[in-house]
């Protein structure tokens, strides 16, 4: 911050430039899919390699005194730990790295959406005398959750894009980036069975909290209702996947039914709090 002093600019006055240059990085990755030059070679790791990087040192930087719990804030840790995910996976699993065709245009969205409802001040921050390791780990899970579950609604979309190109008899541009039919249920599945899991320890942890702070096992406010019915949908799919072998197009549906309720439990109430109300 020496340099931001020494030209007249205050650490606030930087803090915002630097909020309006991030999402400025995260273009590339954004942009890649829609360009013929959409492989897996040095402009691929390149453009996400430094998305994921620039989303992750801009959120340690909102989270490195406290636990921010605004609304931008919460969205910016969203973007930072899908594209790493995102990354680590594309390294290790064949053809998740196609799946950036949708992951990068959604995460830049998710990075403008940010940037518009950037507040001067955060909404709140979490004290650190709050912060016990039940309510950290709670925290981890709910954002476990969220982005696990936002690479299913991913490859949900992509199925429904490869089940149309295969009805109509006819790829396009963005069916062909995509992973084959096959690739995506299978991702699909095994990204909701992970997400399941992680969910439900979710769940757990913040019935020990609820119980700790409020003396009861369920507080049925908003973000319950919406998690309890996520946790249902998603139950419910891979009880029948494997029961009835459901998948395809109604798979997909109730995934990204899954993730509009999980959305609904996590950042749609940030946002009605922290937005619309605060």
């Amino acid at each position: 911050m020496r340099l931001y002093r020494e030209a007249g600019i205050d650490e606030d006055e930087s803090m915002t430039l630097w909020h309006h240059l991030i999402p400025f990085l995260l273009v590339p990755a954004g942009l890649l899919p829609f360009t013929a030059s959409w492989r897996r070679d040095a402009r691929f790791w390149l453009s996400f390699g430094l998305a994921a990087l620039a989303a992750t040192v801009w959120t340690a930087v909102q989270f490195a005194t406290s636990w921010s719990t605004g609304f931008a804030p919460a969205l910016w840790l969203v973007v930072a730990s899908s594209l790493v995910l995102f990354v680590i996976l594309s390294l290790v699993v064949p053809e998740f790295w196609r799946l950036g065709a949708i992951l990068g245009p959604w995460l830049l969205t998710l990075s403008v959406v940010a940037l518009a409802w950037n507040q001067a001040e955060p909404a709140g921050r979490l004290p650190q005398a709050a912060a016990t390791g039940w309510i950290l780990a709670h925290i981890t899970l709910t954002v476990a959750t969220y982005v696990v579950l936002t690479l299913a609604a991913a490859t949900s979309l992509a199925v429904m894009i490869q089940e149309r190109a295969l009805r109509r008899r006819h790829a396009s541009r963005l069916a062909s980036s995509l992973p084959s039919l096959a690739d995506c249920e299978r991702l699909e599945h095994r990204l909701l069975g992970a997400g399941a899991v992680i969910l439900a320890a979710g769940i757990a942890t913040g019935v020990v909290l609820t119980r700790s702070l409020e003396g009861s096992f369920f507080v049925l406010d908003h973000k319950t209702v919406f998690t309890l019915a996520a946790f249902a949908v998603i139950a419910s799919l891979l009880l029948a996947h494997r029961v009835r072998g459901t998948r395809g197009r109604r798979s997909a549906r109730l995934v990204l039914v899954g993730y509009l309720l999980v959305t609904l439990a996590w950042p749609g109430v940030k946002f009605v709090t922290d937005v619309l109300i605060g």
